[in-house]
């Protein structure tokens, strides 16, 4: 008997036993839980979103709360993306932190609160190859480009969307120099790091560009109430392409020849308003049918 028993487990393919006990571990072994959550660098807190779905968890929020503000420190400022994955039986933890989008991270290397409504014309900042680098590299995992300098390009072409000038220059500009190998050295070294002279320097160059800014929108201003006093009584929209022709940016034109404004001064002689609230009628009867 003993002997049938020990060829009937000799009987039984090897294979078969090794899928068996794989299948065991998987069905027993249970899922961890996910937490995924938004928070500010290094200011993380129990509270919402983040105390109440750890909650349930029978975790140590506290603890948690510790490591993601220790993790996310760096990011000061910024809002980062953080994924928490919980054993509930063992209660261990594991924290993901992601990284904020690279415009937040061009605006924290460039210190602004935020980037140009203008990107073609108006310029608010300045930042140098090395902080470029530094942003690519801390976006690795988020970017599709498969070399640093690729990752580096598709930095730089965030930045031209924000109005940032990238060594002095337009984004498109500073691109054609990547490609044709000028910072080659920069980013095989990996270089980062900016000297106190340099940052100083990035300082005075925001100033200047703000100044400059400021300087061409009282430009602007002064030709477009000029405009607007010259042609006064004449329809809006003739106004309006009048000022558009000169080159005055449509949220000032917006501010300075809102249609209310345009049809009070076109009262006097009478002509434009009139036939715009003529247009107008049409519209209030069809509506009333």
């Amino acid at each position: 008997m003993a002997e049938k028993q020990c060829r009937a487990v000799k009987f039984v393919p090897k294979a078969r036993i090794e899928i068996f006990k794989n299948y065991t571990t998987i069905q027993i072994k249970m899922p961890k839980e996910k937490v995924e959550v938004l928070v500010e660098g290094g200011k993380a807190t129990a509270a919402p979103p983040l105390g109440p779905a750890l909650g349930p968890m029978g975790v140590n929020i506290g603890q948690v709360v510790s490591d993601i503000n220790k993790k996310t420190s760096s990011f000061q400022g910024m809002q980062v993306p953080v994924k928490i994955f919980i054993d509930k039986e063992t209660k261990q933890y594991e924290i993901i932190i992601g990284t904020p989008p690279a415009s937040g991270l061009i605006k924290k290397e460039a210190n602004l609160e935020k980037g140009s409504g203008k990107a073609k014309h108006e310029m608010v900042a300045d930042i140098l190859i090395e902080q470029v680098i530094k942003i690519a590299k801390m976006k690795e995992t988020a970017t599709l480009g498969k070399s640093l300098k690729e990752k580096v390009k598709e930095v730089i072409g965030t930045c031209q969307s924000m109005g940032i000038l990238v060594e002095g220059k337009h984004a498109k500009e500073t691109l054609r120099d990547v490609e044709a190998g000028l910072f080659d050295e920069e980013i095989r070294l990996e270089k980062i790091e900016l000297t106190a002279e340099e940052l100083a320097k990035l300082e005075e160059e925001k100033k200047k560009l703000a100044e400059e800014l400021a300087k061409r929108k009282a430009e602007f201003e002064k030709i477009a109430k000029e405009l607007i006093a010259q042609m006064a009584g004449k329809a809006r929209g003739e106004i309006k392409a009048k000022l558009v022709q000169a080159g005055i940016p449509d949220d000032m034109i917006k501010e300075l020849l809102p249609v209310e404004a345009a049809a009070a001064a076109g009262a006097a002689p009478g002509a434009a308003p009139a036939a715009e609230a003529k247009k107008e009628a049409p519209k209030k009867e069809e509506k009333k049918k």
